[in-house]
């Protein structure tokens, strides 16, 4: 079975999207619409290997999130990559600087996908 990722998006489309390319390419994947109920639930023992996390997002955005997830103790090592439509310069500093691991723009280019995420 390939990495286990925990896509977080509030657009039911685009979870809809990656989970269907994802799961072609013999990756699990789990969902949450929102950060809170990503937060809560990587609070637990779900296995998790990598998280796909929509940098805009209401409530609570991605940039706020980060850095929420990596203070829960079991998750400090947990690979983060933001996923954001502002592909503007400096935004992938940002996201790294709010604790990212690696960040891709949308649309998302599949094969830099795959790569990244067999390389973390």
């Amino acid at each position: 079975m390939g990495k286990k990722v925990l896509i977080i998006d509030d657009d039911a489309r685009n979870i809809f999207a990656l989970t269907a390319t994802l799961k072609a390419k013999s990756f699990e994947c789990m969902s949450c619409s929102g950060a809170e109920e990503a937060i809560e639930m990587l609070k637990g023992d779900t296995g998790v290997d990598v998280v796909l996390i929509d940098m805009m997002m209401p409530d609570m955005d991605g940039y706020e999130a980060i850095p929420l997830i990596k203070e829960i103790p079991h998750r400090q090592l947990l690979p983060v990559v933001s996923v954001t439509a502002q592909a503007m310069a400096g935004d992938r500093e940002k996201c790294l600087e709010a604790g990212a691991d690696a960040y891709i723009s949308k649309p998302i280019d599949v094969d830099k996908l795959l790569l990244l995420l067999n390389t973390i």
